[in-house]
């Protein structure tokens, strides 16, 4: 009898192991969908793996992509641990026993494009395969490593294009799963895409890419779109150059070439990234190829992806995560709004009147916070449905206890006003969607499980049929922009119409007159 452990892909046997003690879901770690990009691969595209001789193990995970160590982060601290140049590994939770081809779902991680890492507690696949799905969380390549654009880089590139190594990487792992994923169970023929935070950004950026047309068939963002202004260096070239030479400080040269950026050490890297400022502006570029347009553009012309989208974000995203500028004062204040928002600004400041009692500061951070989360996935909604595609917008009240969602081993947190004091913070949905309460040491309520139970339920279905509907929870309907119909992940779940429509309104027009 042959093991449901061993699995025979393009490039070798693998073996891997139970994910739980019923022996119902396997899982393969570690899983290479591309060369090691060092040496002459650091600083370009993916390759294919190489074939391996023999049965390969697939029951350790790789290590994570180079990164700087996160500590004291809020719940995104991570501590110490493995990282390395060769991290394009993926993972695999595979359901036993069916008979039919499974729905494939693709988790990309979040940390800004700089950190994070696809194989901890929190993005374990059990509870999700367990519905019926077979889930894959992928590593790629982060910072300068994956998202250096520079000139010697994209001279020696036979598309011009340097930067995107990320995005790269991760339709290299859609291309693997495309040849590959049946020998688990998957249906090739039906992936969705999804991610939170920086992992949403790049599901938005994938469905603007022309290289990954055909790969997936639907798509989930949590927390982040792409369709905000490019900026004043939308290649990336200018930063990345300033990166480079902050990092040859001591042996400058005229023009680096490509070799010499290889040649530079990973801890150099890591602190040109913070002493160069390159970080600061959006790591993923336009950089012809890739993307051969600003997304926003893309989706505006109606070029975009077209497959079912869910979409959605928390209600405090900007709690400690965005800057909270205590020094402003209200006459800076008025000249932001004026900068932002022209003649809307009085009807700006009249909305966030509450905010603005809290202080300039606050009132400001959270303007650009909803600008950035809310309106933001509310934007993209629409555009999806001018194509009368598919879309599902969610927005999440739901008040989750503050815990460091990477450390399951030590994840309490000690907040002055209690767990909860944080509001539905950036990154608080991301347990309840993978249904892993369990795994954290915290002190979970009936109503955390139940909203668990409803938000891994709604993803699943999702996957498999591009609504999230089923009998046995609260109706989610279509959104419209007319209506802005939003499911309100809270106590109850229920479907309303337009969370902070007043406000996103008038960031609609503003930013998006022609959707009026």
């Amino acid at each position: 009898m042959i093991s449901p452990l061993k699995v025979t892909t393009l490039f070798g046997q693998l073996e891997g192991g139970w994910a739980d003690e019923r022996q119902l879901v396997r899982v393969f770690k570690g899983v290479p969908f591309a060369r090691p990009p060092v040496g002459e691969l650091r600083f370009k595209p993916p390759q294919a793996p190489q074939n391996w001789d023999g049965v390969r193990a697939a029951t350790t995970f790789s290590a994570a992509c180079w990164q700087q160590y996160s500590r004291n982060a809020f719940v995104w601290s991570r501590g110490e641990f493995p990282r390395s140049e060769d991290c394009l590994y993926l993972n695999i939770w595979a359901p036993t026993g069916q008979d039919r081809p499974l729905p494939v779902m693709v988790w990309f991680h979040g940390g800004a494009h700089t950190g994070g890492y696809a194989h901890v507690d929190l993005f374990d696949g059990t509870r999700l395969a367990e519905q019926g799905v077979v889930l894959v969380t992928v590593n790629y390549r982060l910072g300068p490593w994956g998202f250096l654009a520079h000139p010697s880089l994209s001279a020696e590139s036979s598309h011009g294009s340097s930067g995107n190594y990320g995005l790269l990487d991760k339709i290299a792992a859609l291309n693997w799963l495309r040849d590959n994923v049946s020998a688990f169970g998957g249906d090739a023929d039906n992936v969705t895409i999804f991610g939170q935070s920086a992992g949403s950004s790049s599901v938005c950026a994938l469905m603007a890419s022309p290289l990954s047309e055909g790969l997936f068939h639907k798509a989930i963002g949590q927390s982040a779109a792409c369709l905000y202004p490019t900026g004043r260096d939308a290649n990336g070239q200018q930063r990345g150059a300033a990166l480079v030479n902050n990092a040859l400080a001591g042996n400058p040269t005229a023009t680096p070439s490509a070799a010499e950026l290889r040649e530079i050490d990973n801890q150099t890297l890591l602190n040109a990234v913070d002493s160069s400022g390159w970080a600061a502006q959006s790591r993923i570029v336009v950089d012809g190829w890739v993307l051969p347009e600003p997304p926003a553009e893309t989706f505006l012309a109606g070029r975009q992806a077209k497959v079912p989208v869910l979409l959605g974000s928390t209600a405090n995203e900007g709690h400690l995560l965005f800057p909270l500028n205590d020094a402003l004062n209200k006459a800076d204040f008025d000249t932001y709004l004026d900068k932002t928002f022209g003649d809307l600004s009085t009807q700006v400041a009249a909305v966030y009147a509450e905010e603005l009692a809290v202080s300039p500061g606050f009132a400001q951070r959270e303007i650009s916070t909803d600008l950035f989360m809310a309106y933001g996935m509310r934007d993209w909604a629409s555009h999806m449905r001018r194509q009368d595609l598919p879309a599902f917008l969610y927005f999440m009240e739901h008040v989750p206890p503050a815990f460091q969602i990477y450390l399951a081993d030590e994840p309490k947190l000690q907040l002055p006003d209690g767990p909860r004091s944080a509001g539905a913070y950036h990154s608080g949905d991301l347990v309840y969607v993978f249904n892993n309460l369990d795994r954290f040491a915290v002190d979970w309520t009936d109503d955390d499980r139940a909203i668990a139970r409803a938000m891994s339920g709604y993803w699943t279905q999702f996957a498999k049929s591009g609504n999230p509907n089923r009998a046995d929870l609260p109706t989610w309907p279509q959104y419209e922009p007319s209506e802005h119909a939003t499911l309100q992940i809270g106590q109850p779940l229920e479907a309303v119409l337009g969370p902070r429509q007043q406000k996103l309104d008038l960031m609609q027009q503003r930013f998006a007159p022609s959707a009026n």
